[in-house]
């Protein structure tokens, strides 16, 4: 059986470090031919809206825009539902192929038999 990767970033600029390695993690299993979900909260969530994943610059680290195009290609993006309220963030405003969804989803996909959950 072949497993899934859920990973969830709660950092954005606050800490780039750990979202650059949320980011790249997830890339580097979707191009390994993982199924992977990941998922954009707390200050991650502004990554959700076009354009912002490429402000993010950190040395000697791939573009985070690459790497978030990567997942959106191989595999999916989502925006947590409560971080886009808080932010004022919509469906109408999100990159084309993030979903918004809430808890019960990432509890579904990260306690899925088949599933490994990292938190960023």
């Amino acid at each position: 059986m072949k497993r899934s990767l859920v990973v969830k970033v709660t950092a954005g600029l606050d800490a780039p470090e750990r979202c650059s390695q949320a980011f790249t993690v997830a890339a580097v299993a979707v191009a390994g031919g993982v199924d992977v979900s990941l998922w954009l909260t707390g200050e991650s969530a502004w990554f959700a809206l076009p354009g912002k994943a490429a402000e993010f610059t950190l040395p000697e680290a791939a573009p985070l825009n690459d790497l978030l195009e990567a997942v959106l290609a191989g595999g999916r993006v989502t925006l947590c539902t409560q971080c886009a309220a808080r932010r004022e963030i919509t469906g109408k405003d999100v990159i084309p192929g993030v979903r918004i969804a809430g808890a019960q989803v990432f509890v579904q996909e990260a306690m899925a038999d088949d599933a490994q959950a990292l938190v960023y």
